[in-house]
């Protein structure tokens, strides 16, 4: 099938990639110049495991374009995606504003029927203002569809190429076989396509990913419960995620969820139920505690070296929200290292794939690029290539994502590296016995936190 994909961002290009690889004909349009060009030269504008491949190859085989022309996009394709992106605006509502400009432009460039089908996430209605917009521009006719995207980053080619449901929110009957042929190749153990009607499919987005936040929020709520009472989050996790109402995933403690989606979307939720005069009690509640999460993990670092902050260096292991992805956007890991460095506490960071993160004064200045290493202005952090060099001459270190190449780490060059044998784990990486046994005073969420064995013995 001939498809245009309009925004050549995270869902985009993975959307275009993927259904390329099924043998489809995709048309990649995006208004930025230079991520055209990137792209047309084989530079990857995102950090996703697989999609480098499925983009070259497909682009090889003539089966994927990108183009700035949205003209061209349109009059090579029967069905136009809408990939584009929908930030938070300030009284936290979803931002759709370049949604309706591009389906404008999109209506503009209309000679014959086509299938428009969002899959940027979007608030309930948004079907309506698109369809009026479009009608407003154009008499051709045209068929709207909603098919939001459930894509994980770190694992998003995995999800669309083995996805768990397709959602398609229309009520024609000939638009949903289009769609089903489209999607049809996903589907060879059973068709887990949904058809419903399009504000459905608009709220089902919004409901699943509230789903989600809501049990990571509770397993952080409950890992400060554990602490205080001295019970074992872990302990806890293995026990109700045995029962197969709730199961397990999902229900790690740590210092809170990040990215992209899962924040956005739970202001977009509470924004919504606002207007519509319905109190988004748990959405509000899922919000606060994920802040408290992440205040109360800074202010444990924080607090363990109050007094002696402006002699303290920091080792950091991870920057992105989560691991296998290089986003740090809403990461709780920034969040984190920008309140430790408003005490004064240096910074030396590592990750695998993400950028160092770019605080405003009085926090640090810009970030510049050196060789092997960033270090900001300020000298307050610096960013290393490998993560045991980052450990020289600090004072501890901080497991902010977990990433697989810190999950079985050499514990006694840890030890040996840091001025104190100290780890704060925000992922709950690690055995504490492990750990304890290293000689490494232990810190993680929602479990005892254990000294080196030595000190244990003191009076």
């Amino acid at each position: 099938m001939k498809i245009c994909v309009v925004g050549i961002g995270y869902v985009g290009l993975v959307t275009a990639g993927c259904l390329a690889e099924a043998g489809n004909n995709i048309v990649c349009v995006d208004n930025d110049e230079k991520k055209i060009a990137n792209l047309k030269n084989g530079a990857i504008p995102i950090y996703e495991p697989g999609l480098t491949e499925i983009v070259k190859r497909n682009k090889k085989l003539g089966r994927l374009h990108f183009t700035t022309d949205l003209k061209f996009g349109v009059d090579n394709s029967l069905i136009i995606f809408l990939a584009v992106g929908t930030p938070s605006a300030q009284d936290g509502s979803c931002d759709i504003s370049v949604v309706l400009s591009v389906a404008a432009e999109i209506a503009e460039c209309l000679s014959d029927y086509h299938i428009i089908a969002t899959k940027s996430t979007v608030p309930v209605g948004t079907h309506k203002k698109v369809t009026k917009i479009i009608k407003s521009k154009t008499k051709t006719t045209f068929d709207y569809v909603s098919n939001p995207e459930f894509l994980k980053e770190g694992s998003a080619v995995e999800d669309f190429m083995s996805p768990d449901r397709i959602i398609i929110g229309t009520a024609n009957t000939d638009v949903q076989g289009k769609m089903a042929q489209l999607y049809g190749p996903f589907m060879r153990r059973g068709s887990r396509i949904l058809f419903m009607d399009p504000a459905s499919a608009e709220l089902t987005k919004y409901a699943a990913n509230m789903m989600l936040a809501t049990r990571i929020s509770f397993m952080n709520e409950i890992s400060e419960l554990c602490e205080k009472v001295g019970a074992d989050v872990e302990m806890v996790r293995q026990g109700i995620g045995s029962d197969s109402r709730i199961g397990r995933s999902f229900l790690f403690a740590g210092i809170g969820y990040g990215g992209s989606c899962f924040p956005k979307d739970v202001r977009a939720l509470i924004h919504t139920g606002s207007i519509h005069g319905a109190e988004m009690t748990i959405a509000k509640s899922v919000q606060q505690v994920n802040v408290n999460q992440q205040e109360r993990f800074a202010s444990r670092i924080t607090d363990y070296f109050k007094g002696r902050q402006e002699r303290t260096i920091l080792a950091v292991w991870g920057l992105a929200f989560k691991a296998k992805t290089d986003d740090i956007r809403e990461s709780p890991a920034v969040y984190c290292i920008k309140k430790i460095l408003d005490c004064g506490i240096q910074i030396k960071a590592y990750d695998p794939a993400a950028p160092a993160p770019v605080f405003q004064a009085p926090a640090t200045p810009v970030a510049r690029r050196g060789r092997g290493r960033q270090e900001d202005a300020g000298g307050k952090i610096q960013t290393f290539q490998n993560g045991y060099d980052a450990l020289d001459n600090a004072d501890a270190l901080v497991i902010f994502t977990d990433w697989q190449e810190f999950r079985n780490p050499d514990f006694e060059l840890i030890a040996t590296k840091l001025k104190k044998p100290v780890i704060f784990d925000g992922r709950n990486l690690y055995d504490p016995e492990i750990v304890k046994n290293a000689g490494i005073e232990y810190h993680s969420i929602g479990r005892p936190s254990l000294l080196k064995f030595e000190e244990r013995k003191k009076p």
